[in-house]
């Protein structure tokens, strides 16, 4: 199910947010053409090594590629021929950089007023901080989501990037209104999100306990109120349980581990919050008695919400991601067999959209500018120029 297959988009994006916005209306049949500098094209291609690095991979496949210098005023005009004929623009730069480019929302909608226009930023468009750059670790301190999610004094960043790609989300999200309101109002519109409120409003459940309480949040409260615990097995495996707020589950868990007296112990939701550093203590004493396996025979038969801990070269293995068919295969012709994951939603029982490898640097150009009635002579002065 294509859903937007009657969408055209202009990613003018580099690195994640701009582009993985892109990528993610393009797994739902959007024709994303990605404008990209001529040379070395997106910054991160070249993360790796190359130019089709694994970074730049994840987060442009399902689109098509030119290469175009719309600093210059050829190249520009060229841009707005584009335009024209898009629904969509993306961006994600700097306040100002756009502006330098004559390519803001202003300036577009002069030639293509039904335009959508998405600018992604790191702070907002003004403000005391606006013109800082911003990348996630940025978004992930500032918006209060870094101090929820470590303790002490380790100088080292765990775990992929947070803000970027939850930036990119809220930006489809708004894209799609947009669309949906431009079918009733015939007007384009202006979306605009940033790295900070996106995480601050990923953040929402301990930033509302703020707001009512008034006093800190410990780190642990999240899962003290939802009885979580990540256990390290006798195997040095580990297992991640979730108990919840409901007393089945926690009372279900210590039979389980065979402690029933356990549950005299901790018989309120009320008593296992406040004893959470207790508990978690006794359950990882237990947990390294047993090897994983016995564990998980133990938990399901239980009826306990748990899952064993996943590596991600565990992932291809893992049973129940076999049966979703989460990833697919292509061919590509220079780069060999590529894997990735499929869109995670489906739409009357399919996710099927023909897979598209990542483009290389300008794959696309001629055939996109003869689309959009771009002469072969023009082409020809235009490369001679260095413009495409």
């Amino acid at each position: 199910m294509n859903v937007l297959q009657d969408i055209r988009i202009l990613d003018l994006g580099s690195f994640i947010t701009g582009p993985f916005a892109a990528m993610l209306l393009a797994e739902l049949g959007a024709d994303v053409i990605k404008v990209e500098w001529p040379g070395k094209g997106d910054k991160f291609r070249a993360a790796g090594g190359g130019l089709y690095s694994p970074q730049f991979q994840a987060h442009n496949r399902h689109k098509r590629s030119i290469t175009l210098d719309y600093a210059t005023p050829a190249g520009r005009d060229v841009l707005l021929r584009l335009v024209r004929n898009c629904d969509v623009v993306i961006s994600n730069s700097r306040p100002g950089v756009m502006e330098k480019l004559k390519a803001t929302w202003n300036d577009l909608r002069e030639v293509n007023p039904r335009l959508i226009y998405c600018s992604i930023t790191g702070f907002g468009r003004d403000g005391p901080y606006a013109n800082r750059p911003a990348f996630d670790n940025v978004g992930q301190a500032l918006s209060g989501w870094m101090s929820r999610h470590r303790r002490g004094d380790d100088p080292r960043v765990a775990g992929p990037a947070i803000a970027d790609p939850i930036t990119s989300y809220y930006a489809a999200i708004g894209i799609l209104g947009a669309l949906h309101d431009r079918d009733r109002t015939g007007q384009g519109r202006h979306v605009e999100v940033n790295l900070i409120e996106s995480m601050i409003g990923l953040a929402v459940e301990p930033i509302a306990s703020w707001f009512a309480r008034r006093e800190p949040i410990p780190v642990y409260e999240r899962a003290a109120t939802s009885q979580a615990y990540n256990l390290t097995c006798r195997d040095g495996r580990r297992i991640g349980l979730h108990a919840s707020m409901l007393d089945k589950f926690f009372f279900q868990l210590c039979r389980a581990v065979d402690h029933p007296e356990w549950i005299d112990d901790y018989p309120t939701r009320e008593r296992r919050i406040a004893q959470y550093e207790e508990i978690a203590d006794r359950l990882s004493q237990v947990f390294a008695t047993r090897d994983r396996d016995e564990w998980v025979r133990r938990l399901e038969e239980a009826v306990v919400p748990f899952a064993p801990e996943n590596e991600l070269q565990d992932l291809e293995d893992d049973p129940q991601i076999r049966h979703l068919d989460v990833f697919y295969e292509i061919d590509h012709p220079r780069h060999g067999r590529l894997k990735a994951p499929r869109r995670p939603i489906s739409i009357d029982g399919s996710r099927d959209t023909a897979p598209k490898p990542p483009p290389e640097v300008g794959e696309h150009t001629d055939t996109i500018l003869k689309e959009f009635g771009v002469s072969a002579d023009e082409i020809a002065s235009l490369r001679e120029r260095m413009i495409v």
